[in-house]
């Protein structure tokens, strides 16, 4: 990971990169190591040319136990009296300091006389930070002169062609203490020819600049489709969970407080480092019920927006996806779809031991059609004996009312 020439002032939201093996922070303004407990996997760090001058704060990293590697060249503390020393013997697992290797003997001797280093260090950070705090207030109070020089050349009168070549000569010319003020001091002076360099680009040209203003919604109010950062992103209708999910590609190592995202009822609207973008949906969600989370593995930024209309839907049945399948004649058919019988619903079956049948006659299952007919005939005659006796015993009366 690269973060040179950045002018950052202080290690930040790089202790949750687990899996981070190489750190580059060369050329900025870092004054202490600190915040790197959380890189596990943490090998190399490159810290040239900034301003650590707490020498102690390396003691932040003896539990990175995979740590090989640190430059600290062009860093004030490297000009303290036992500098190497000191930190050979507080990091173990160190293996190469400023591009040199470590020898054990080196360790050993450095271990011996541990204290005697260590209380060197602190005294020499504590001038150091005495030094620090004078240096600040020169720096305030030169800016505060400046300003009111600059001030006063403006109200007077332009400066000439010659006149500003004559100061910007005096400037690189001019020696200054190596702080992290006088860096801050040149990258603004960069920053500041640039922007009248390109002032006067403009003035010969005729070129006025014009500073758009961000339309989120058409003349008749609907919501409009806005892609500032050009972002190739993935949106879903997840018909299954009746939700909508949206896939925004970010820089994996992107800080999460520079993104800002905002879901309405018929919008969604992601703003990345000012950039914005902006999708309408055909379908209202509820902004309630809505996540978004960062993926670990990529960085993506994953929006799921649950609809607001839900909707019923059936039961899948397994039997009739099984039946609407094409049955295969061929043999050749029946081996290309050896993977769907693997799908198909299997029905266990009991298992019954031979000799359990020993005993049974399967032959008097069905009786004869011979013995049938005679128990029909014996039926039957039955019915018209009781029959016929019941016309003998039967009197009329006339009292009798006829059934209806």
């Amino acid at each position: 990971m690269y973060l040179q020439s950045n002018l950052i002032p202080k290690i930040e939201n790089v202790g949750r990169l687990k899996k981070l093996e190489y750190l580059n922070l060369a050329l900025n303004n870092i004054t202490r190591i600190e915040n790197l407990e959380g890189c596990e996997s943490l090998q190399k760090l490159d810290l040239t040319v900034n301003f650590v001058g707490q020498l102690t704060s390396i003691e932040s990293l003896r539990g990175n136990y995979y740590f090989k590697e640190l430059y600290l060249t062009g860093n004030p503390c490297t000009e303290y009296q036992g500098y190497r020393e000191y930190v050979i013997a507080t990091l173990d697992h160190l293996q190469w300091l400023d591009g040199k290797e470590i020898e054990k003997s080196e360790r050993i001797l450095a271990k011996q006389d541990y204290e005697n280093i260590r209380n060197k260090i602190i005294s020499q950070e504590t001038e150091y930070t005495k030094k620090r705090e004078k240096e600040k207030q020169e720096a305030t109070e030169a800016k505060t002169c400046a300003k009111e020089t600059e001030i006063l050349r403006e109200n007077t009168q332009e400066k000439t062609e010659k006149e500003e070549e004559d100061d910007e000569k005096r400037f690189w010319e001019e020696k200054t203490d190596f702080t992290p003020e006088s860096r801050i001091e040149l990258h603004q002076h960069i920053e500041e020819k640039r922007k009248q360099k390109e002032k006067r680009d403009d003035e010969r040209l005729g070129r006025t600049k014009q500073v758009k203003e961000t339309r989120f919604f058409a003349a008749d109010g609907h919501v409009l489709n806005i892609n500032q950062g050009k972002w190739d992103f993935e949106f879903h209708d997840d018909e299954d969970n009746n939700r909508f999910v949206l896939d925004l590609p970010c820089f994996k190592y992107l800080d999460t407080s520079l993104i800002d995202v905002d879901v309405q009822p018929t919008y969604v609207r992601v703003t990345v480092k000012g950039k914005v973008f902006q999708l309408a949906l055909n379908e209202e969600v509820n902004p309630d019920s809505s996540s978004a989370k960062r993926s670990q593995t990529t960085g993506h930024l994953i929006i799921e927006m649950p609809k607001m209309k839900q909707v019923v839907k059936p039961l899948r049945d397994l039997t009739t996806k099984s039946s609407n399948k094409p049955k295969h004649n061929s043999q050749n058919s029946l081996s290309s779809s050896e993977p769907e019988k693997e799908n198909r619903i299997c029905h266990e079956r009991l298992e019954v031991e031979p000799t359990a049948n020993s005993d049974m006659d399967f032959s008097k299952i069905v009786k004869d059609r011979k013995t049938v007919e005679d128990k029909t005939k014996k039926q039957d005659e039955m019915v018209n004996r009781i029959t016929k006796s019941n016309e003998d015993n039967f009197i009329d009366d006339p009292d009798v009312p006829p059934l209806i």
